[in-house]
């Protein structure tokens, strides 16, 4: 596989919407991930930081270099030995992993006291991403951004195949457990679907079932996860008080940058021959939008190079 070169994804089937949250919807892939941008490249070596089987590590490490996330090269012979080293395409999946610990260490009770702190080596600050338009440089919260269903977008497209997760409930050091509350939002194949929706304008339980296509018992479930986290918050409608409205919160908003980096990047890397799946507008400025995060303090663009991972600083309180 040329790393260079988008995967094309068969006619009418699933977009690179499913394509990316299928794969970020297990947490080992994710934590194989994290540890590969941090230098980690062979099977003992993982296995050393993950409290993770070895069926579960060979299936995951399968898994990222068939999709081109990893290459798996010689590095002895006699026997032969092999590392696993990211290709481009793996190492541009870097801001997503980014929005994620910083919406992780913000946003989830505890984590700002064990998640580790990160520090921009070019200003030597301590700081936090923040998603900005890369075309004219503005910070963007979601009402900036203007987004509809592209030509692969529709017919339960964006919906991830249904898959076995496998989680571990212990939260160990350097252990899975690291995203609890992302997994609750994209682990789940119709969390995804309803996610999206809410970000599209959803509130209503009938435009919830009508965008996920899933049965009215699955809606209701998904909200009642969705309310309990915090993502969601129910109210009664203003056109009629029996009707509940499902909007939002400050938590809910504060994980957009997880989205559409995620978005942005699987759409770059695997092409449906229709189009893409999601077309986003900066308000602010009319032009097409790519995300990009930039330091919180210096406003340069980040780049995985420049951030520097440190141990967690004194307890900051959880954003409320």
């Amino acid at each position: 596989m040329d790393e260079a070169t988008p995967t094309p994804l068969p006619p009418g089937g699933r977009n690179a919407i499913a394509v990316t949250m299928g794969l970020m919807g297990d947490e080992w892939t994710l934590l194989i991930l994290r540890h590969a941008h941090q230098g980690v490249r062979r099977y003992a070596d993982w296995r050393e930081h993950l409290a993770i089987s070895d069926s579960v590590l060979s299936a995951r490490l399968a898994l990222l270099t068939d999709s081109g996330l990893l290459e798996r090269t010689a590095y002895r012979q006699r026997p032969t030995r092999y590392e696993y080293r990211l290709t481009r395409r793996g190492r541009e999946f870097w801001p997503v992993l980014v929005s994620i610990w910083a919406w992780e260490y913000r946003w989830v009770a505890g984590h700002h006291e064990t998640l580790p702190w990160m520090r921009h080596r070019a200003c030597g600050e301590r700081m936090e991403p923040l998603l900005t338009c890369a075309e004219c440089g503005q910070g963007v919260r979601p009402r900036d951004i203007a987004g509809r269903l592209g030509p692969s977008g529709g017919d339960g497209r964006s919906v991830p195949a249904a898959t076995t997760r496998r989680r571990s409930g212990a939260a160990g050091a350097g252990g899975a457990g690291l995203f609890p509350e992302t997994m609750a939002l994209i682990g789940n194949r119709w969390s995804v679907v309803m996610l999206g929706a809410a970000f599209l304008g959803a509130r209503r339980f009938g435009e919830f079932q009508q965008a996920m296509g899933a049965p009215p018992a699955m809606v209701a479930d998904r909200l009642r996860a969705f309310t309990g986290l915090g993502v969601l918050a129910g109210r009664p409608s203003a056109d009629r008080a029996a009707w509940n409205e499902y909007r939002l919160t400050g938590k809910g908003r504060a994980f957009f940058p997880v989205v559409m980096t995620a978005i942005d990047w699987g759409q770059r890397w695997f092409r449906a021959p229709d189009g893409p799946a999601l077309v986003s507008t900066h308000r602010g400025c009319g032009r097409a939008f790519v995300p990009r995060l930039v330091c919180d303090v210096c406003s340069a663009p980040l780049q995985e190079g420049d951030v520097l991972v440190e141990p967690a600083p004194a307890a900051v309180p959880p954003a409320t």
